[in-house]
């Protein structure tokens, strides 16, 4: 079986790719001619599209993207291309900056050097060469007109004090913050014509860089907009996608999904016998990523029972208007992320929760309950009432007139915990013979930002079959998923299952988002 050439998720092309529309063309032909590369079918393709641009080439014109995202499979050849593409901007486009970090400095040194290699063989590029420095600290390629390509370690140092025309980011996977981003990407910005290679194969919970990046450019393919769930600026207008990826839900031992990741399947050294020897060696979720480039939410156990989260999303679930409301806030455990959240009761008897506004900062959610309680006559605030970062400010909030205090502490923190894990785990799938849980159950929106946390909290063990959310061992903030919790778990301490029914209130009229 042969790889795919076309990836599964690309930004499309604005026109027809030609020559006169694409350096791609140009690319692949110094690749062959100049350098002696042989390319496979997807490396052409990805020339191709990623050089895409916009105007003349006559007279101006422009690359279309200024970042770049290749997602593909391990062992697929993101190095030749990198190194071909390096090559090219130095000896044919002529431009003065070049950048590249990865992982370490070592392995930014590979794609280095191998550029390297390739300019003391070819006569013709050889006569460029102006100095070669391998030194520690300093190791760069210098041309002649003053054209140099350096590496980076990729820390929150690296292309500063520089001004770089193309700047390739390996391992993206593994930026664990936006230091390193921030500080090569910025240093494009006083080229007109600079533009951002980054490398990857797909992520795990901790990759926020290459998740927010994925995430936007997935948002401008569909025309849609994306949450910046991350912390970090990414551009999307100018933002270009090409991932080579097995769908969702495929299987592992699915070749036509394994194709589709893995586009040099059949064309070199890679084969279906290596990959399948992978399958029967890696745990599932280090497969999915290293050999089927899909991102998986998470390498650690989920929070809730198998399926229960993703069963429990109902895209048409609201409050019924005569529900009255519970309002949970908590905080990120860096301080930065403040997050509110309301729990009501739906038609039929089961309870929804749902995230009404995440911001930066504090102020803000203290003015978003002055907003509201006088309009609306009493607000329910529930929080966890101590050992964690939005204590003080939920007493803050207690003090504004109308606002009644749920602290969940101790006992009640657990139990309502507890009640609320319960109620999330009753929508769990049953399979063949097994007993349904029963019980009264949650249902929320599609809301990524809670959606990431009910798949990556993790829980710790308190004894007593008790256990709570872990802030400091979870990968996402958990702070929207505690925010629902404790306005669950303040809802139900009142409304007593026995005697839940739709109560009445003064000032809910429709939904939760009517406090947007």
């Amino acid at each position: 079986m042969l790889g795919y050439t076309e990836p599964r998720i690309f930004t499309k092309p604005l026109r027809k790719l030609t020559p006169k529309t694409s350096l791609g063309y140009a690319c692949v032909e110094y690749a062959k001619e100049i350098l002696g590369e042989s390319l496979y079918p997807w490396q052409e393709w990805f020339l191709i599209h990623s050089l895409e641009i916009t105007g003349n080439l006559a007279t101006n014109w422009k690359f279309r993207f200024r970042t770049v995202l290749l997602e593909v499979s391990r062992q697929n050849g993101k190095t030749k291309v990198s190194k071909v593409i390096a090559s090219f901007f130095l000896n044919v486009l002529g431009v003065q900056n070049v950048l590249g970090t990865s992982l370490s400095v070592d392995k930014a040194e590979e794609v280095w050097e191998a550029v390297i290699a390739d300019q003391e063989r070819v006569p013709d590029l050889k006569k460029e060469i102006s100095q070669v420095a391998r030194a520690n600290g300093g190791k760069k390629l210098v041309l002649t007109g003053q054209r140099v390509y350096k590496v980076s370690a990729p820390t929150r140092r690296a292309g500063r004090g520089d001004s770089n025309d193309l700047v390739m980011l390996d391992e993206i996977r593994e930026h664990r913050d936006w230091e390193t981003w921030s500080a090569a990407v910025a240093s494009t910005n006083a080229k007109p014509n600079g533009i951002v290679f980054c490398f990857s194969n797909a992520g795990d919970p901790d990759s926020i860089v290459l998740r927010q990046v994925r995430g936007q450019a997935i948002a401008q393919i569909e025309g849609g907009e994306c949450a910046n769930d991350f912390g970090g600026e990414v551009d999307g207008n100018n933002l270009g996608l090409f991932e080579w990826s097995a769908p969702e839900g495929a299987e592992t031992d699915d070749l036509e999904a394994l194709a589709q990741a893995n586009p040099s399947l059949g064309y070199g050294l890679l084969t279906e016998r290596a990959l399948l020897s992978n399958r029967a060696t890696f745990p599932d979720a280090k497969f999915r990523s290293e050999c089927m480039c899909q991102q998986v939410e998470t390498l650690l156990p989920e929070p809730f029972p198998e399926g229960a989260w993703k069963a429990g999303i109902d895209e048409r679930s609201k409050i019924t208007p005569e529900s009255e409301l519970y309002f949970g806030i908590d905080m990120s455990q860096d301080r930065k992320w403040v997050t509110i959240a309301v729990c009501g009761l739906r038609e039929d008897g089961n309870y929804h929760v749902e995230v009404v506004e995440r911001k930066i900062g504090i102020e803000w959610a203290v003015d978003w309950f002055k907003d509201r309680a006088p309009k609306y006559g009493k607000i329910n605030l529930a929080f966890q009432g101590r050992g964690c970062p939005v204590s003080s400010l939920a007493e803050q909030i207690c003090t504004i007139e109308g606002v009644e205090r749920f602290s969940l502490e101790g006992p009640d923190l657990g139990n309502g915990w507890n009640r609320f894990y319960d109620s999330i785990a009753a929508s769990t799938p049953i399979k063949d013979g097994e007993t349904p849980r029963g019980g009264v159950k949650t249902f929320h929106l599609p809301q990524p930002v809670l959606d990431a946390p009910g798949r990556t909290c993790q829980l710790r063990n308190l004894g007593g079959g008790i256990q709570l959310p872990d802030r400091r061992k979870s990968p996402d903030d958990i702070a929207p998923l505690m925010a629902c919790a404790m306005a669950f778990g303040a809802m139900t301490r009142i409304a007593k299952e026995e005697e839940k029914k739709v109560y009445q209130s003064s000032y809910a009229s429709g939904s939760s988002l009517m406090f947007i």
